[in-house]
């Protein structure tokens, strides 16, 4: 049975789901949740510390998916992190404004206490290289740049009259990364130096 704030953080991303966050009360949340606007003020304050919450949350659930992706077989961690970043990104809008910085109009905005996209980064290169062995983190951060730039701008949107594909299908774009990515070690591995040029 889900908490207090686990119901008034599910009740506010339904209320998002429905409205732009700016015209999200939290009377609504607090209805949704089925508790009184006290409990609600009582956990998060202001409805910024809501916001500030709810984006921990994606953060989180994000940060959770990368954990789960370092449970594949060795040599296949980093495009299954790649993989996941994309899927994550372009399924959440609160994760890939996390990840990116660029806010849709209707999300609430990050405040103090909500990791900036070069810190969400960090902390998921710091847990794939130390899963990835013997990736080193700059490595273990081009495979995410790399992702990121999908999430940017889609593969799948190439020339002038397509449109980019809806987030369900990004499947076209695993061989890509996953090429670029067996590329980037392959260099770095064979290298007399050891290291890419």
């Amino acid at each position: 049975m889900p908490t207090a704030r686990e119901a008034l953080l599910d009740a506010a991303l339904r209320a998002l789901g429905d409205r732009p966050w700016r015209t999200v009360r939290m009377a609504d949340v607090a209805a949704l949740a089925g508790v009184s606007r006290q409990t609600l003020y009582n956990e998060f304050g202001t409805k910024g510390g809501l916001a500030t919450a709810v984006l921990r949350q994606a953060a989180d659930r994000y940060l959770t998916g990368v954990d789960r992706a370092l449970t594949a077989p060795a040599p296949e961690r980093p495009a299954a992190v790649a993989r996941w970043t994309v899927r994550a990104a372009r399924a959440d809008p609160l994760v890939k404004g996390l990840l990116t910085g660029v806010w849709g109009e209707g999300l609430p905005r990050p405040g103090p206490g909500v990791p900036v996209p070069g810190r969400l980064l960090a902390v998921a290169r710091d847990r794939m290289a130390a899963a990835a062995h013997p990736l080193t983190p700059a490595r273990c951060e081009r495979v995410l740049r790399l992702a990121l730039s999908y999430v940017i701008v889609p593969g799948d949107c190439a020339g002038p009259r397509r449109q980019c594909a809806e987030p369900e299908s990004w499947s076209p774009i695993t061989p890509m990364i996953t090429s670029e990515i067996d590329t980037s070690f392959r260099v770095e591995t064979t290298s007399p130096r050891k290291t890419m040029p």
